[in-house]
């Protein structure tokens, strides 16, 4: 430091910047301290500088802690500098912590601009309190001006993203009594909402207003009307919506048909929904799944197996992008069967056969119905298309056809076969399905081969991104078990019972138990555990004594493992043999 020189404002404030600049601005919220030190008391440009710098980066509690600071130095921020500092509170949903320095705002004299009110009343908007909101709307009638018609759409966008209906139209009818008159935006943000919320009839109400007042309607607009038409089930509306919509000049796009299409195959009117689709392919507009699938839906649910294969036929036809057999027909089964309330499964496999026959398979509309077929447990049916596929089809299985190959396997009690699929997949280098690996591990629990359901949970976890958290618990339950302590072993288990989401406690825990305490500790405290278990009503008697009866099992595998590797290691094996032992 040269001698005799001083800071000045400017040096100051350059160092706040520099610090703010470098992540340092916890430091440069000191900046105040330091200049009262050195004789140089901070200005409200200096808090200025350190709140624009923590409102530029949404460091709401940061312009409160600076805003403190403020008060503490006896500086009274004037009127454009508290909007800022209610401007970012709010921005960073800190409403109380908004109102509390509005408090300070109203003690300290001022006068509230339209700004100032504006940041606050979008700020209770946001939080669903429109009481408040309302009361400020008056206070700013009677101080200052009427909002603008800029201001109502603004507050109408903020309840509206909070799905905030009741409070919107409160606003809007504010909004008419004020006398301002609602702009295409307006009216565009608040039909859309109300669609959006299934209030078709006030939406339609609106949107007279906006034809009787010649304002400039969109095609969203309409699609908003049509769609909400169509789900309240009024078809014969939304109809007459679409005719006003191609007499006003518009196209319609593809969203519109495609609810349309939807609307009609609900009422069963099939027919008239592939006429629909005709008429999108003659507009040309690219249909593409959620085009096609109400009716190909339509069509399997009334058998009508021709008419569906003539629809794939005109969409291979049209070289959509979406390719018809490995895209289109795997995603038709699989939410096909999840809209289903019943006998989907018949029609999903008719509609099968009927593919078959017009060569429309192939190895994902195989797994696809496999999987459909394993979830409504039929088990034997998946199983013969499986041998179907693997034998007469002239397909090679892939890896989702190995991991569902493994699920009916495991399902049907064949442990060696699902171990064979599973080998397979490994020799592949393909990775199974986290519902192959639960499947198995459950499956190689329950009979009793604890090491290898360990290793499937392992291989599990290392190979797939979010492998089920029964598994993460099982690897935690194997470390608690290495204290030898069936307390610590038991917190865990307990914590995966309190796990959001709700971890069941199944075989594959049990299992890690016996794994854990046979390799780190005693069958006493497995034993003890699976107490503890049966007394949080996790374990039934049946399977307490189970479980104990396959630790038993497993701890004499163990042992005999110990004993077979100290034999080895001492060359101990040639002197049993000449004794007698053959067995080794």
């Amino acid at each position: 430091k040269q001698k005799g020189y001083k800071h000045d404002f400017a040096c100051y404030n350059a160092f706040a910047y520099f610090l703010n600049r470098v992540n340092l601005f916890r430091s440069a919220d000191h900046m105040p301290e330091l200049m009262n030190m050195q004789g140089k008391p901070p200005s409200e440009k200096q808090f200025e500088i350190l709140i624009r710098m923590h409102a530029d980066a949404n460091r709401g509690l940061r312009v409160h802690y600076v805003y403190e600071k403020m008060k503490k130095f006896g500086v009274k921020p004037r009127v454009f500098l508290y909007n800022r500092i209610l401007d970012a509170l709010v921005k960073t949903d800190h409403l109380n912590l908004a109102m509390s320095v509005y408090r300070d705002f109203k003690n300290d004299g001022l006068v509230e601009e339209s700004t100032t009110f504006m940041i606050l009343i979008k700020g209770l908007c946001k939080d669903g309190r429109v009481a408040e909101a309302m009361e400020l709307l008056d206070l700013m009638r009677k101080n200052l001006c009427k909002p603008d018609i800029f201001a109502y759409t603004a507050m109408v966008k903020v309840l509206v993203s909070r799905g905030n209906l009741d409070g919107s139209l409160k606003v809007w009818k504010e909004m008419r009594i004020d006398g301002v008159e609602p702009d295409a935006m307006a009216y565009s943000t608040l039909v859309t909402a109300l669609c959006r919320g299934n209030r078709a009839d006030e939406s339609y109400g609106l949107f007279k207003e906006m034809k009787a007042r010649k304002h400039l309607i969109d095609r969203t607009i309409y699609g908003s009307l049509i769609e909400a038409y169509v789900a309240d089930g009024r078809i014969g509306a939304a109809f007459g919506l679409l005719k006003d919509l191609l007499d006003s000049g518009y196209r319609s796009d593809l969203r519109i048909y495609n609810s349309l299409i939807s609307g009609l195959c609900n009422a069963k009117l099939v027919d008239r929904a592939s006429r629909l689709f005709h008429a999108t392919i003659r507009d040309g507009l690219q249909a593409d799944f959620d085009t096609v699938y109400p009716i190909l839906a339509c069509y399997a649910e009334l058998k009508r197996t021709k008419d569906f294969c003539q629809v794939l036929d005109e969409m291979r036809k049209l070289q959509v992008v979406v390719p018809v057999i490995d895209e289109i027909l795997p995603e038709f089964f699989s939410r096909f069967l999840a809209n289903d309330d019943g006998g989907g499964v018949d029609a999903a496999l008719e509609v099968f056969e009927s593919l078959k026959e017009n060569s429309y398979l192939s190895v994902a509309v195989y797994n696809a119905v496999m999987g459909i077929l394993l979830r409504s447990g039929e088990v034997e049916k998946a199983l013969v298309l499986l041998d179907e596929l693997v034998e007469d089809s002239g397909f090679t299985p892939d890896s989702s056809t190995c991991s569902v190959a493994v699920v009916c396997y495991v399902e049907a009690g064949d442990l060696k076969r699902a171990g064979d699929w599973y080998n397979r997949m490994k020799e592949q280098g393909w990775v199974p399905s986290v519902d192959a690996y639960c499947s198995l591990a459950e499956g190689a629990s329950e009979a009793g081969e604890i090491d290898a359901a360990v290793s499937l949970v392992r291989d599990c976890l290392a190979n797939v991104d979010e492998g089920p958290a029964e598994f993460k618990y099982a690897i935690r339950t194997i470390h608690a078990c290495r204290t030898n302590d069936a307390s610590k072993v038991v917190e865990t288990v307990e914590e995966m019972m309190m796990a959001e989401g709700g971890c069941s406690v199944g075989r594959v825990t049990r299992c890690a138990v016996i794994y854990g305490m046979c390799r780190y500790g005693t069958v006493e405290e497995c034993r003890r555990v699976f107490s503890a278990m049966k007394g949080l009503g996790i374990l039934s008697e049946a399977d307490a004594i189970e479980s104990e009866e396959m630790a038993l099992d497993q701890m004499k595998k163990v042992s005999a493992g110990l004993l077979m590797s100290g034999i080895k290691f001492f060359g101990l094996e040639k002197k049993l043999k000449a004794k007698g032992c053959s067995r080794i």
